[in-house]
């Protein structure tokens, strides 16, 4: 029986012969401390995996949350984004599908040093990674419709986004400041010579007013 109390001859739900979660852990291991190269594997394409990727970034797998952050860690390692918009977990030896509400990670920290265009926003994800945002981790706004309001995403690696949660995009408006972006006057924040767009000066004041 494996860590889930199921025995090592079940198999992953939709995923046909590629063995049961134990041994997804153990290629995902084998595959190499840090971040190994996924951008660069090829496998067959083995069906999808019953795991899902929450909006507030809890991993669920068989419906159940996984609890073990080590565990959630391992997996973040060999996630990829395609260009069909779909992500997947990736070993050298096979490509599960699985499923995200949102984005994968969730941006839970940022500090700031310098100012104005030698300003740099850093932040960490809920599963350890660090980026600073700039050329090679942009930032974009994208409007909640549900809400009003305002989802700040920044890219992590590949195509795969950290979503800044809430109290931390607070924090980050707060470095926003007017900035003439293609001949109108924007509400933006910097970072690493890179300017990012908030929305209008003339919205905020009609939101501040």
């Amino acid at each position: 029986m494996d860590t889930y109390g199921r025995s090592g001859n079940d198999s992953l739900a939709g995923v046909g012969d590629t063995a049961d979660l134990s041994a997804l852990i153990s290629r995902a291991t084998r595959a190499g401390k840090g971040l190994p190269p996924v951008e660069r594997w090829n496998p067959d394409f083995c069906g999808d995996l019953d795991m899902e990727i929450m909006a507030d970034g809890t991993w669920f797998y068989l419906g159940t949350p996984i609890g073990r952050m080590p565990l959630v860690q391992l997996f973040s390692t060999v996630l990829r984004k395609d260009a069909d918009g779909k992500t997947y977990l990736v070993t050298p030896v096979e490509k599960v599908g699985i499923r995200v509400v949102d984005a994968p990670f969730i941006a839970v920290e940022m500090s700031v040093t310098g100012e104005g265009a030698g300003q740099v926003i850093t932040f960490r994800t809920n599963v350890g990674d660090v980026v600073e945002a700039g050329p090679e981790h942009p930032l974009r706004f994208v409007d909640e419709d549900q809400t009003g309001g305002l989802k700040p995403y920044v890219l992590v690696r590949g195509r795969l986004e950290a979503l800044v949660a809430r109290p931390v995009m607070y924090e980050l408006v707060e470095h926003g400041e007017e900035i003439e972006v293609d001949g109108k006057m924007m509400f933006a924040v910097r970072s690493r010579g890179e300017t990012y767009p908030i929305m209008p000066a003339e919205r905020l004041k009609r939101l501040s007013a």
